[in-house]
């Protein structure tokens, strides 16, 4: 036998239209309740902030650093040039030394008495025999040769260029002509270097120097002297 639901009653259904309408207005209370509940709840324990906190974007501090510089290339190193200098000549000049010279005095001879004059007159009538000239004085010596003489201003020899480059040295001795005033009067090569410009060289420095006259007898006089020069590149 089957049982029949119980009749729904209009009673029943204003009811239950009630409680829908009761129901409908309660739900969203419910829900906005419980909300703040939550809020309040995440803001007492800090959630909230770590959420907002983890929800945020985090800020990066970015520096733009410049690369650096390329290195320069080494500059490439230039030898300099040094210019040799050639030597300075070094000339050589020997002291001459003092030799004391003991003056001569000069030898006249007398004239010999003629054959007319040692003979004995025999007659008074006899001619009597001419005279003999007067004999004439003699001639001038010629300047002698002497070892050595003193300098008052000593030759001063410039090495010719040209001989520097080539590298000629060399011994020149000079036969220097002296005068009473201790100047060269005259001056021949009497040893040649075997090099024209250091002969003459040599030759320009002995004009330039300066000698103390020779004395004899209390008098200056010129003489001759042999003086060694010597070019040398040091």
């Amino acid at each position: 036998m089957t049982m029949m639901p119980p009749p729904i009653t209009v009673q029943a259904v204003e009811q239950f239209a009630v409680f829908e309408k009761k129901r409908s207005k309660f739900v969203p209370l419910t829900l906005i309740l419980v909300l703040h509940l939550g809020a309040f709840y995440a803001i007492q324990s800090g959630l909230l902030s770590r959420v907002v906190t983890a929800a945020m974007p985090a800020i990066m501090t970015v520096s733009i650093i410049a690369p650096p510089a390329p290195p320069k290339p080494p500059t490439p190193s230039v030898p300099k040039t040094v210019e040799l200098s050639a030597p300075m000549p070094r000339a050589v000049i020997p002291p001459l030394p003092l030799i004391a010279v003991a003056p001569t005095e000069p030898t006249i001879t007398p004239p010999q008495p003629t054959r007319a004059e040692a003979a004995p007159q025999v007659a008074t009538s006899a001619p009597t025999a001419p005279s003999t000239p007067a004999p004439s004085p003699p001639a001038p010596a010629t300047p002698r040769t002497v070892s050595s003489v003193e300098y008052i201003k000593a030759p001063q020899l410039v090495y010719p260029n040209m001989s520097r480059r080539l590298g000629e040295s060399g011994t020149v001795v000079l036969r220097i002509l002296i005068n009473e005033k201790g100047l060269p009067e005259q001056i021949l090569v009497h040893k040649s270097t075997g090099y024209s410009n250091l002969d003459e060289a040599g030759r320009q420095a002995a004009m330039r120097a300066l000698f103390k006259p020779m004395i004899e007898n209390g008098k200056p006089v010129p003489v001759y002297v042999l003086v060694p020069l010597t070019f040398q590149l040091s």
